[in-house]
């Protein structure tokens, strides 16, 4: 699904992103940013559980591995 909007950027930081990112227009910016902040919050949301979660998995057991 698609919404076409305006918005009020700043022309400069748009420009500036674009050129790091690679990015050839304004909307693929646009995404790859809303992408980035989704991703770094499902990230930060998979760092909680750090240390909670124990799995009792042996590799070489289940590669048939003695």
């Amino acid at each position: 699904m698609h919404m076409r909007t305006t918005l009020d950027i700043d022309e400069r930081l748009i420009t500036k992103a674009m050129k790091i990112t690679g990015e050839h227009t304004k909307t693929a910016m646009i995404h790859f940013a809303l992408e980035q902040i989704i991703r770094k919050s499902n990230l930060k949301s998979l760092l909680e559980y750090g240390g909670k979660v124990h799995i009792d998995y042996d590799v070489n057991t289940s590669r048939g591995r003695a």
